[in-house]
């Protein structure tokens, strides 16, 4: 089959208007616009196809916001308001329509489940939060860990649910009965990001130990790759909208983008070689639309990265 060669990279647009650094990204990869929030409380929504328009604000929290799930076919924005709970925000309206209060912690991630109308939501003292996603009710809060939970993805056709620690290890549970059935332990720190890859085969996790790690999700989980993928922390994995590509970004101020069946590097992207942040790049988001890629910071902007992709056999 073809290789996939390197794309070009070239950076767009800066995004600027949050006071503080952007830790959120969420969005459709059909939509014209995606979502970026951060330390400073302000959620903000972007254009991808037009990048001369200013940020929009569509609301104002009064703490960090570490993770932001869009859930498109209900024109809804779920906030992760740390020490206030989940907030959905009702994008036409711009308007509060739910508020669950949780235990006052720091919340790191959000996963959705539509088959299971379910919410699941990753807090910072250990415990994993499952909401009724039809009107936010609390269902159960279930302690995994005496340390935070970092990250979640979901395998909706197995029914399972990955969950990473600042313990080092990842967790699959049951979506269903939020039993534990396995308990993944080569990571040797904080586990910040996982992501199941678009065959549903592999399970890929990263975090404060710099590994990539690569999981055989048919074969009980067993550990079957691991590479040193970046100088520090990786903070955020992506694969790409047609499965191709897989981005990671970390605390080394770049992002990586590699070929996603065989884990080859295709591009450093950073400060030196396309203008690219200063400090830590925290999160991405990935448009189908025209293959762009959003990244945030500490730094407290947005870049929009455009890649142009070619075969070579």
């Amino acid at each position: 089959m073809p290789l996939i060669s390197r794309p070009q990279v070239q950076k767009l647009a800066t995004l600027s208007g949050h006071r503080d650094c952007v830790y959120a990204l969420a969005g459709a990869a059909e939509e014209d616009r995606f979502f970026s929030a951060g330390t400073d409380g302000m959620v903000a929504v972007w254009s991808i196809d037009d990048l001369t328009r200013d940020g929009e604000l569509v609301a104002r929290v009064e703490n960090s916001v570490y993770a932001l799930h869009y859930l498109p076919e209900r024109g809804l924005l779920v906030l992760g308001h740390n020490f206030q709970g989940v907030q959905a925000i009702a994008l036409a309206e711009r308007k509060l329509v739910h508020s669950t209060a949780l235990p006052p912690v720091a919340i790191f991630d959000v996963a959705y489940s539509a088959p299971r109308q379910r919410l699941y939501v990753a807090l910072g003292n250990g415990v994993l939060a499952v909401l009724r996603a039809t009107d936010f009710a609390l269902e159960k809060l279930i302690s995994l860990s005496e340390k935070s939970l970092r990250c979640l993805a979901l395998h909706e056709e197995r029914g399972e649910l990955a969950v990473g620690g600042s313990d080092t290890a990842v967790r699959i549970l049951d979506a269903d009965s939020l039993a534990v059935k396995y308990t993944l332990t080569g990571h040797s720190n904080s586990v910040f990001t996982a992501a199941y890859s678009p065959d549903g085969q592999q399970l890929l996790t990263a975090g404060r130990d710099a590994h990539l790690r690569t999981w055989a999700v048919g074969g009980n989980y067993a550990e079957v790759g691991s590479i040193v993928a970046h100088m520090f922390t990786i903070n955020h994995l992506l694969f790409s909208p047609d499965g191709l590509l897989l981005a990671t970004c970390s605390m080394d101020k770049s992002i990586k983008v590699w070929e996603a069946e065989t884990g080859r590097l295709l591009r450093v992207v950073d400060k030196a070689r396309h203008a690219g942040h200063g400090t830590s790049v925290n999160k991405l988001f990935w448009s189908g639309r025209q293959n762009r890629l959003v990244s945030c910071s500490d730094d407290r902007s947005l870049a929009v990265w455009q890649l142009t992709m070619s075969s070579e056999q």
